[in-house]
Parts: structure tokens; sequence; C-alpha cells
């Protein structure tokens, strides 16, 4: 895999990267809640792109993996502009995002910037507004209260926390109540047997987005993180599609 890189940001926030030229368009990986650019399916997608040719660019948000910051101080608008920041200074011409999970949500907020960019864009699992849909009222007041709240994390020992910060920018960010003026190509991939992300949620989506492109697949017996062998092998094919 390629060398990892940093970028700083105007205010000296160092986020990095990887990155492999190659044809267009450029997949840019955006990964989940907590997560980063190590992956099982982010690093499945970039050593294919440097197999075929093609560019990619990966990123650990500020405050995850590699990056400089404190996770309590992440938010939607803040991973937003890294991802825009390193779009604009690395990536020349076309743009095929994808994200897992939360990143699906901050698929939509940076395509809003990218529109002209825009070769088309792929959810695994999306997750838009998971803070009104994810969480219980009581959940939802405590967090508007200021408080940080922890949840069982199935994917490791320690807590998954959501901190007020988080909360309160996401919560300008809903995107799933109002048409979503985006016209590009998208193909949604979600597990039937997702426990964290109801596979409803990805058509939602779908009927929410502008696009009359929107292909949405469902994996039978799929869970949330879809990096079986067959998920990564199936995840390639569509974005394969991308590139005829």
């Amino acid at each position: 895999m390629s060398t990892l890189m940093h970028h700083t940001l105007y205010d000296g926030r160092r986020v990095a990267f990887r990155y492999t030229h190659g044809a267009g368009p450029c997949l840019v990986f955006l990964p989940g809640y907590m997560s980063d650019m190590s992956g099982s399916k982010a690093t499945a997608l970039f050593a294919e792109a440097e197999a075929q040719g093609r560019a990619c660019l990966l990123l650990d948000y500020s405050g995850c993996g590699a990056s400089d910051g404190d996770f309590a101080e992440g938010m939607l608008s803040k991973w937003r502009d890294e991802v825009l920041a390193l779009v604009a200074s690395y990536v020349s011409g076309p743009v095929l995002l994808v994200g897992s999970s939360m990143g699906g949500w901050l698929m939509l907020l940076v395509a809003e910037h990218l529109k002209h960019r825009l070769a088309g864009m792929i959810g695994i699992a999306a997750a838009p507004d998971f803070t009104q849909w994810g969480y219980s009222e009581a959940q939802r007041a405590a967090l508007a209260a200021g408080e940080t709240i922890l949840e069982p994390n199935p994917y490791g020992p320690e807590p998954t926390p959501t901190h007020p910060g988080f909360f309160a920018d996401a919560e300008c960010h809903l995107r799933l109540g109002r048409m979503i003026d985006l016209a590009c190509p998208v193909r949604l991939i979600h597990g039937k047997a997702d426990a964290d992300v109801p596979f409803e949620i990805s058509l939602r989506l779908q009927a929410a987005l502008r696009s009359d492109d929107v292909q949405v697949t469902l994996v039978e017996d799929g869970d949330h993180r879809l990096s079986r062998d067959s998920d990564i092998a199936l995840l390639k094919a569509v974005v394969a599609g991308f590139y005829g």
C-alpha cells in the first residue's frame, strides 16, 4: 500500500491519508463512525485500485486512526471539510464517493459540494440521520442537554461514545426528511441482517434522492460490516461498474 501522508489544514490539523494515482474517476472512501482507513473494505478497494491503475484516496478523519485531534471534538461538518480539502488538493477530475455506515451520511454532505465532479456514489450500510432514528428519546434528550452517552460496542472492548458536539452538529445535517438534490448514479448495498442500521434506511435514502439511477442491493444474510469475502467481491463488482 502507498505511503502514509499527512495534509495540514488552515488551523494546523494534520489529516492522514493515502493516495494512489491512476485513471478516473478517483474513488474516495469515507469510513464509518470511529473507523479508519485500515479497515478491510477500505484496504481492499485501495489494493484493487492499485492493481487496476485507478486513482484512489483513503483518509482518517481528525481524531481517528493516524490523524491528529481528539475524537470527542469530531463532527460531520469538520470531517466533511477535511474530505473536501483533500479532494481539492490531490484529486483532479471526477470523483466516486464510497461511504460506509456513517460515511454514507457524510458522503451526501460531501457530494452536495462536489455536484459538478460526481461520477457517482456507493453507500455500504449507509446510515444518514442516525442521530434521529438510532437513539431513544431519553438518549437524544441527554445528548441535547450536553451529556455524552456510552453504548455497548460489538466490535471492541471499549463502549462507543456519542458526544454532544457531534450530536448538535449532526442535527443540522438531517437529510432523509426531504428531497436530496443529487442526480448522479447511486448504488446502495445493505445487509438484511444488519443489527445496527436497518436496511430500510437504504430504501428511504433511495426514495429521497433526486437521481433516477439509484439501485439498492440487499444481501440476504449480510450483517452491518459487510466484510466477508463475498461481500468484498460484491463491493468490488459494484465499483467496477463505474469504470466500464
